[in-house]
C-alpha cells in the first residue's frame, strides 16, 4: 500500500472525489432540501473551504517553504502560526469543505457519504507519510506541535 503514498497530488484527488461525487449523484435520490438551502449551504461551505484552505498556502509562502504536499522531505521550516494554530492540516480541511460544498449542491446524500472515504485516504496516504517526514526533519519541535493541534479541527 506505500505505493500509494504522497503520489496523488490533492488537487487531482480532490477532483476524482468531486467527479464521483457527480456520477454518485445522477444514480441516486437526491436529498430533500429547498433549493435555496442547498445553495446557501453550497456556497457558506465552498468560501469557508477556500479560505482556509488559501489561508494555509499563504502561510507557508510567508515561511518560504514548499507547499508541494508530496515531497515534504523539501519542508525548510516548520509552519505553526496563523491556521495552523487551530489545524495541523488547513489546505486539506479546505479541500475537505469545498467537497462538502460540492455534496450540497448536488443535493446527495450519496456524495456526502464519500466524504469520510477522502479524509481516510488523505489520513492514510497523504498525512500520515508526510507526518513521519516531518517528525524525522523536525524532531521533539514537531512532536510537541502535534501534541498541542489536531490534524483537521
Amino acid at each position: 500500500m506505500q505505493t500509494l503514498e504522497l503520489k496523488i497530488p490533492p488537487i487531482v484527488l480532490v477532483a476524482l472525489f468531486a467527479l464521483a461525487m457527480w456520477l454518485l449523484a445522477q444514480w441516486f435520490s437526491p436529498l430533500e432540501l429547498p433549493q435555496s438551502w442547498r445553495l446557501i449551504l453550497a456556497a457558506v461551505f465552498a468560501v469557508t473551504g477556500i479560505a482556509v484552505a488559501l489561508s494555509g498556502v499563504l502561510a507557508f509562502r510567508r515561511a518560504n517553504t514548499t507547499v508541494d504536499p508530496r515531497v515534504p522531505e523539501q519542508s525548510s521550516s516548520l509552519v505553526i502560526r496563523g491556521i495552523y494554530r487551530y489545524s495541523r492540516n488547513p489546505m486539506y480541511l479546505g479541500f475537505l469543505l469545498l467537497l462538502t460544498a460540492w455534496a450540497f449542491y448536488l443535493s446527495s446524500a450519496a456524495a456526502l457519504a464519500l466524504l469520510p472515504l477522502f479524509v481516510w485516504y488523505m489520513n492514510r496516504f497523504q498525512i500520515a507519510p508526510e507526518e513521519r517526514h516531518l517528525l524525522q526533519k523536525f524532531g521533539n519541535e514537531y512532536q510537541a506541535y502535534t501534541q498541542q493541534v489536531r490534524r483537521w479541527l
